[in-house]
């Protein structure tokens, strides 16, 4: 198995309204994956989007107060961009996920 990762240039709107620009002169970029987990569809089962989220699948799971409280402290302290707060580039109104 292999996974393949995308890499597009969004100075623009992803780096804090164009404050922080990509350096592209350190091409090529190579990117590492830990703790990378992923599930198994066999052919033989309904794909991922038909699949029931039962009380099994990871989908259907939710953090406890200890995890929410680690992903607020990774977020205060290495997030530099949520688009769920980018008012300026979805005038509008945000995405549905947000």
């Amino acid at each position: 198995m292999r996974i393949h990762s995308s890499l597009w240039n969004a100075d623009n709107w992803a780096t804090r309204g164009g404050l922080v620009k990509t350096d592209w002169s350190k091409a090529p970029f190579t990117a590492y994956y830990r703790g990378f987990n992923s599930i198994d569809f066999p052919n033989s089962s309904p794909s991922p989007s038909s699949k029931s989220f039962s009380d099994g699948n990871w989908e259907a799971k939710e953090l406890d107060t200890k995890a929410r409280r680690r992903v607020r402290w990774v977020q205060k302290n290495f997030m530099i961009y949520n688009y769920c707060a980018d008012l300026k580039r979805f005038p509008q109104s945000l995405p549905p996920e947000c």
